[in-house]
């Protein structure tokens, strides 16, 4: 089965690897983090959230799908405190339920130490 590489845009500083990797019907998330378009990262964790749903909503449509079409979502966090807004902001982003299935972690770092936040995801294709 072929996969088909969503690559990072041209002239975007990016580690090696694709945004997303569709495998048949599935699509593949690479961990999205909080990054503006400038590549900035705002220090507040609500922005942060805010600008990774963004990116994460233009690999989407890049693919032809939207958040409507998640199946899993992998929320990875650097503090516990930041659950609550997480949650709250979560259910408005990726609402009205049913929800994707979802896993959340709180880990130690993320590879920017300002990054509060990261998440990777897998979308459904099937029309």
């Amino acid at each position: 089965m072929p996969i088909k590489h969503f690559p990072p845009p041209p002239g975007l500083k990016a580690p090696p690897l694709s945004f997303a990797a569709r495998v048949g019907d599935l699509l593949y998330i690479s961990g999205i983090p909080g990054f503006g378009e400038t590549r900035e990262l705002p220090d507040s964790f609500e922005a942060q959230f805010r600008n990774v749903v963004t990116n994460i909503r233009r690999v989407l449509e890049e693919a032809g799908a939207s958040f409507r079409d998640l199946v899993k979502v992998n929320v990875l966090l650097t503090r516990a405190s930041d659950v609550a807004a997480m949650n709250a902001l979560y259910a408005g982003a990726f609402g009205p339920a049913p929800y994707p299935a979802r896993t959340t972690c709180v880990v130690v770092a993320l590879p920017d130490p300002k990054m509060l936040i990261e998440i990777e995801a897998v979308a459904s294709l099937r029309s």
